[in-house]
Formats: C-alpha cells, structure tokens, sequence
C-alpha cells in the first residue's frame, strides 16, 4: 500500500521536475539548493532568493521572442523590460540588468533608483525607462529630470488627459512619449474599463487633439496591458485584436509610432502541475500582430514586455517549522508554523494566491491532510486548500520528528506588500533573508542580506526608543 508522502506526489504529478529533486535522505533539493541544509544553517524562519533564476528566465523569454521573430520574419527589435514593483531590491536589479534589459518604472521613487543605477554603470542613457503609473508633481519632476540630463530613451507613458501638459512645462527638448490603452477588464472583475490608460475609442482623437501638432512631445509607444496577464484565453486575444486596430489607426497617422509595450507578464509556477506552453504563446503573439500589421499595409511594430513576476517570481523562496499541532474536531488538524502568512506571504491571504507548497523532510514517511496556520491572532492567518488547488497533504506530524516546509516562487511583491522591515501584524518578526548566488566555478555562495527583525526594531518604529 503506497502510503509515504513520496508516493502520493509520484502517483499526482510528473516528478522530479527541472527545479525539484529528492536525495538519497528523502530531502527536498530546489534547483542546486539542499533546502534541509539551508534551514539547519541559517534556522528559520528563513526567506532566501536565488538570483542564478532570474537571470534563467530572463534569457529564456529573450530566445522564445528571437525564435518567434525569426520564423515569421518579424522585421523589428525586441526589448525585455523588468517592472520594478515586483521586487525593488538592489540584488534583484543588479542580478536582471547582467542580461541586457529596460526598466519599468511606476513611481516617483522608482526614478531615484534608476539614477542610482545610472551613477554605477548599471544602466546607461541608452537603457529604455518606461514611466508608467499615474503621475503627479514629484513623479513628474524627476522624469524631467532624468530626460533634461540627457536620458534620451526615457518615456513617459502617458495615462490621462493632463499628463502631456505637466511633462512638458519643465523639459528641455522634444520627448518621446507613450499612450496606455484603457483595457476592458474580464467579466468576472467588479468594473468594466481599467481604471489606467485611455480608452480604446478615444486614443486616436487624443493623439489629433493633443499631441499631432505639438512640437514638445513624439509618440512613439502604445501600452497594452492585461491585468490578468498573458493567458490563452478568448479574452486576451480579443484584447490584443482590439489593440492591433488602434495601433494601425495611429500609425496610419503617426509615423513616429513605431513600438508596441505588452504588459500584464507571464505567470509563474504556482504547482507541480502548473502547464503554461510559453513558446506557443509567444510565437502566437508575434504571428497575429505580424497578420494584423501585413492585411493593414503597415510596418510592424518594434517589440517591448513588461515582466515583473516572471523576472522575479521564480527565483524566491521561504521556510518554516512545524511547531506543534492542534486537533480542533475530528478532521482538522492545524500544523502551527514558525512564523505568519500575512507577514511573510501576505498574498496568500489578501488575494487567495497560490505558491508550490513541499515539504523539505520526511518524504518517507506516511502523509495526513492538514490545515497550515500562522502564528498570529488573526483568524485569516492561515494556508488551505482554497489557495492551493487541492486538500494540502503533507507527512504526518511527529512531535519528535521535526517537519520542515518550503514555500516556492514566492519572490514577487511579497516583500513588499508585507511591509519589508516596517511593522508586522501581532509583531510578527520579518524572517532571516539569505542571498544565494553562484561563483564563477559555479558553486553556491550565501550571504545573509537582513537579520530577523527584533524587539528593538518594531519599539524604535512604534516610539518607544
């Protein structure tokens, strides 16, 4: 009777899989990490980012774009933009612009990171600057800023009537500029149109309007942008096909226009049976905006994405110990974890998102169904089945045999809706975080970027220090 945990995911999935394996002591191994080894030497709670990942997918969208633009001889250029908000973090920056990229900026702040990076030689004037977001005074002021000192691929992408007009009364020179499409939103959503961007039907006598005669601003993008992202769905190809015919109606009239922006970004792995076929996507992308293009007689578009969970998602990762288990009735059993989902996976709770949930010991021995809760006093600082696609099944709990889990793929946003380094709910400490890189010799080098959070921290933000 197959009853050990290894034999329930060997039956459900597809396993070992290309970033999860199992040794010989029935431990979890993430990519080239030895998980248990990891928790033994930095405890946990533990938060970890293996940069080596970001780098991956980087270079893995680059060469699906390359392959799809060369089949159907797509004569434009393709440019892959990181979007900041995903993770603000100096190492994840510096990990993504090893490869050759943009950035995609969406607050005034955003601005003094770039400059940060323009003063090392991490980016240069020639690195594209998407400015999206909506915008206001200080926003505003350092976007002139940056283009008065001469980043001349900085542009505004423009979200509402006002915005041409504010940019333009402190630069210097013409500047290059966006137009963001006000999508419909899926029928399932509270609202029909994004709040973001223009509306489809109103671009085109906007472009007339405001910026045809204006010897300040060149149009030279239009942004189109999904919330729900990237999926093979009737409504997102309906979505693109709309964009398609506002971008031939400008360009009709607009020579400059020459880039489309696709935002909304890839998903990421949130199971062991996650099945998304992105080289499919992307070659599908690439033919209908080619077809579009071709039947209109005009040129196609160069090509720039906005990938910011896809940057960043996959290479993230945290930990914790099952301290104790609490029976409430005759089904449900709490595994009681070292730590809180609102602070340390706050979407999970906010939003129901899913993460890839495994055990990281123990995969010999027999498995129960499991609630998982958090430490807090709050009752929805827990993890069940509603976020993660099934009951959760994990080897069964032994108070003499501790059990490690991992949480996988958790690298975008997390840090920061949670607050990084601020206040937490119930103080709740922000775990250890430990940088994992490789050398040059390819091996695995740790550095713990921020100790766990102490009592002195939060009294200091609170005013009692």
């Amino acid at each position: 009777m197959n009853t050990k945990y290894i034999d329930l995911i060997n039956q459900t999935f597809d396993f070992p899989q290309e970033e999860f394996k199992i040794d010989s002591n029935k431990n979890l191994h993430f990519h080239d990490i030895d998980t248990m080894k990891l928790a033994e030497e930095f405890g946990t709670p533990l938060k970890f980012t293996y940069l080596p990942k970001i780098s991956q997918n980087i270079q893995n969208a680059k060469s699906m774009f390359e392959r799809a633009m060369k089949k159907h001889k797509f004569k434009a250029k393709y440019h892959y933009c990181y979007c900041t908000k995903s993770s603000h973090f100096k190492h994840v920056l510096d990990e993504a612009l090893k490869n050759d990229i943009h950035i995609e900026t969406s607050s005034a702040f955003d601005i003094d990171i770039v400059e940060n990076l323009k003063r090392e030689g991490s980016i240069t004037d020639k690195t594209f600057v998407l400015c999206n977001g909506f915008k206001r005074e200080e926003y505003i002021s350092k976007i002139q800023n940056l283009i008065n000192n001469g980043h001349k691929n900085c542009i505004p992408i423009i979200d509402n009537y006002e915005e041409i007009g504010l940019l333009t009364e402190g630069v210097k020179k013409k500047i290059n500029i966006g137009i963001r499409i006000a999508s419909e939103e899926e029928p399932k959503f509270e609202f029909y149109t994004s709040r973001l961007g223009i509306g489809y039907k109103n671009i085109v006598d906007f472009y007339r309007r405001e910026v045809k005669e204006n010897n300040k601003v060149n149009l030279k993008m239009l942004h189109f942008f999904i919330n729900t992202g990237i999926k093979d769905n009737a409504y997102y190809w309906n979505e693109l096909s709309k964009c398609m015919k506002v971008y031939i109606s400008l360009k009709r009239i607009c020579p400059s226009l020459d880039s489309l922006n696709i935002g909304g970004g890839f998903p990421i792995k949130n199971s062991l049976g996650f099945n998304y076929d992105y080289e499919y996507m992307v070659d599908e992308i690439i033919c209908q905006i080619k077809d579009a293009c071709e039947d209109a007689e005009v040129q196609v578009p160069h090509i720039f994405t906005e990938f910011g969970s896809y940057t960043v998602g996959e290479s993230g990762g945290a930990i914790y110990k099952v301290l104790y288990q609490k029976k409430q009735n005759d089904r449900e059993r709490w595994n009681m974890i070292n730590s809180s989902f609102i602070t340390t996976l706050p979407d999970s709770w906010a939003i129901n998102k899913r993460f890839i949930l495994l055990p990281l010991n123990r995969w010999n021995d027999v498995y129960e169904r499991v609630l998982l809760g958090g430490l807090t006093c709050d009752s929805d600082d827990y993890y069940n089945s509603e976020q993660h696609i099934n009951a959760i099944y994990l080897p069964a709990y032994k108070e003499e045999k501790p059990l490690y889990l991992g949480f996988f793929n958790t690298g975008a946003y997390q840090e920061s809706i949670g607050g990084y380094g601020g206040l937490q709910h119930c103080l709740i400490p922000q775990p250890k975080h430990v940088i994992i890189s490789k050398n040059n010799e390819g091996k695995l080098e740790y550095k713990v970027f921020k100790e766990k959070q102490t009592a002195s921290d939060f009294l200091k933000i609170l005013g009692y220090e």
